[in-house]
């Protein structure tokens, strides 16, 4: 059985882990299978929004420690390189929007995966748990980078040491993520939110997350040289042309994403 499920419906790319038995904990196939999954999607055209969900009852677990299970057998270099720095680099690379849509557990590296999709929903009862320091390891995959821009630098550093549970809601509350959604309607959340996504000038939108890339290294001047030439990058999509004149006829524009 395969450990990525894909499927394309019109412009939207779903890409399911598929380790339900493991919580869809990461060994170095389904890493892999993400990678071309998330390759796919970026390269195929029609897609104008991409969403990575979990199958079962999580998300995804983090590294499968079964992978790990002799500590002196362990390439950390090639394994946090090939497996997370790769998928990491992927999903702030593509630009067109990406949703994490988190229906139960995300842990260690599962939970920063998930942080570096750019809008993250969960499930009321999806949790999330930096749990590196309970095997004396520290954040991967982005969460060093990711977890202080998101709610601060106090309370990523007691987050990361303390390795508590942090509910859906309380990541909402304090900006983790973007929306906690009940149970029972998550799922018709989440469609909503894709089609949505789908809909809107996708270069635009891919400029955008290229800008907010740059935004916390670059200067203030550095930051402002970059939006005037992304600006007039997105001046010259059909999309734009379609916005001005959609607008002038009053009436709601039609994005062809390009």
């Amino acid at each position: 059985m395969s450990t990525i499920l894909t499927e394309t419906h019109g412009a939207i790319a779903r890409i399911t882990l598929n380790r339900p038995e493991k919580y869809n904990s990461m060994d170095w196939g389904t890493a892999k299978a993400l990678q071309d999954a998330l390759d796919a999607a970026e390269k195929d055209e029609v897609v104008r929004c991409i969403v990575i969900t979990g199958a079962g009852k999580g998300f995804c677990a983090g590294q499968d420690l079964g992978q790990a299970s002799n500590p002196d057998d362990i390439d950390f270099a090639r394994l946090v390189e090939e497996q997370y720095n790769a998928i990491i680099r992927c999903l702030r690379k593509i630009e067109k929007p990406i949703v994490a849509a988190v229906n139960g557990v995300a842990a260690g590296a599962g939970a920063n995966i998930a942080l570096a999709c750019d809008i993250v929903v969960a499930a009321q009862s999806a949790s999330f748990v930096q749990a590196f320091s309970k095997i004396s390891l520290i954040p991967d995959s982005g969460g060093t980078f990711f977890l202080p821009r998101l709610v601060g630098l106090g309370r990523a550093l007691a987050l990361t040491m303390l390795a508590e549970k942090v509910s859906a809601d309380e990541a909402a509350q304090m900006g983790m993520i973007w929306r906690a959604y009940p149970d029972e309607s998550f799922a018709a959340e989440v469609e909503k939110l894709v089609a949505s996504l789908a809909a809107l000038p996708t270069k635009a939108l891919g400029l955008t997350k290229k800008a907010m890339n740059s935004a916390f290294e670059n200067s203030l001047e550095q930051q402002l040289a970059m939006e005037k030439e992304l600006q007039v990058e997105a001046g010259k999509t059909q999309d734009f042309r379609e916005g001005v004149q959609a607008f002038l006829e009053k009436r709601k524009p039609v994005f062809s994403g390009k």
